[in-house]
């Protein structure tokens, strides 16, 4: 397993649109491991494939309390949504910044799991919000997206100074 590094707004690659995952194998599966490990290190509760430069059709999450329910969504779809919901989000691609993002409060996902198995899953409240987030991932989008130009802006001057200051400290 290794740590892989997490690219960060306003990062151009993280707009690439992934493309799907025609065959689950061992090198899919590594990278599965290798997205878990990420992802419980930085620490996080969802991780898109695009936030380590790989554009493919996969996510990572858990958001249990404990870290005990891994779950994997390769080439995840929609099937449908219900109602709204808002929800203070975070990204490990935009660290140190959270914002109220509406979305919607149930949805339906089929996707493969780490296996190449076809399941679909009904989700609600955190877990609907965080697969819809790390979908928008592999669609291209960050959540800062749903702000204000404005608020937009604000986040990507803080996290330039942000960057600023960690390489004077490591200066």
């Amino acid at each position: 397993m290794a740590l892989l590094p997490i690219i960060e707004f306003p990062d151009p690659r993280l707009r690439t649109i992934a493309k799907p995952i025609a065959q689950v194998d061992g090198a899919i599966r590594q990278l599965i491991d290798d997205m878990f490990e990420t992802m419980y290190e930085a620490p996080g509760i969802g991780l898109a494939a695009t936030q380590i430069n790989v554009h493919q059709q996969l996510l990572v999450l858990d958001v249990s309390e404990d870290k005990s329910r891994p779950m994997v969504f390769i080439n995840p779809e929609i099937l449908s949504s219900e109602g709204s919901q808002t929800y203070q989000e975070g990204c490990l691609s935009v660290p140190g910044i959270f914002a109220d993002v509406k979305r919607a409060d149930k949805i339906t996902v089929k996707a493969l799991d780490r296996d190449g198995k076809s399941f679909e899953l009904t989700a609600d409240g955190l877990l609907a919000v965080c697969i819809q987030h790390e979908m928008d991932h592999l669609a291209g989008k960050v959540f800062v997206d749903y702000l204000s130009p404005l608020k937009r802006e604000l986040v990507r001057k803080k996290l330039a100074k942000q960057r600023k200051l960690a390489d004077e400290d490591e200066g």
